[in-house]
């Protein structure tokens, strides 16, 4: 009789690591390029009030900004304390808030116009005459919906 000798010494081959530098600087490469960073410096104070009900907006792609506040001190010297609304990265005035925001609705998509949202980030020592010319604006261009940008919190803190 014969006498076979089997070697039942089955290994699995290891794993070939010598791609995945190459996957993970693709990976790397396609986040950079697809990324968009937001390069708007605030030019004014935004201290923004607390709120207990908040309800965070997921859809980034649906919001306008506009934001209400003091200068920074660097142009409370040239153009006062007064608060002044920043529209995208500029001063602007009261009458330029209808315009602005239909410039903005015109670069979404036709799909997006009807859902977007007006996001108001006012400075909590900002007095209302302000919010309510902006609010006029709004009304005459008939941008309706609104969201009020918050923090969580008590809002018996805003009192102080």
């Amino acid at each position: 009789m014969i006498n076979i000798n089997r070697k039942n010494k089955s290994k699995l081959p290891q794993i070939s690591t010598a791609s995945l530098p190459d996957i993970v600087f693709i990976l790397l490469f396609f986040f950079m390029t697809v990324t968009v960073m937001k390069n708007t410096n605030l030019l004014v104070e935004n201290t923004l009030p607390n709120a207990n009900e908040i309800e965070k907006l997921d859809k980034k792609d649906r919001i306008i900004e506009i934001i209400v506040g003091q200068p920074i001190k660097q142009y409370a010297g040239v153009i006062g304390a007064e608060p002044k609304i920043q529209l995208n990265g500029k001063f602007a005035q009261v009458d330029e808030v209808g315009s602005y925001v239909l410039a903005k609705l015109a670069e979404k998509p036709e799909h997006l116009r009807s859902v977007a949202i007006i996001s108001l980030k006012i400075d909590k020592q900002v007095s209302m005459g302000i919010v309510s010319d902006i609010k006029e604006e709004l009304r005459q261009v008939r941008a309706l919906k609104i969201n009020y940008t918050t923090f969580e919190g008590d809002a018996f803190n805003n009192l102080q």
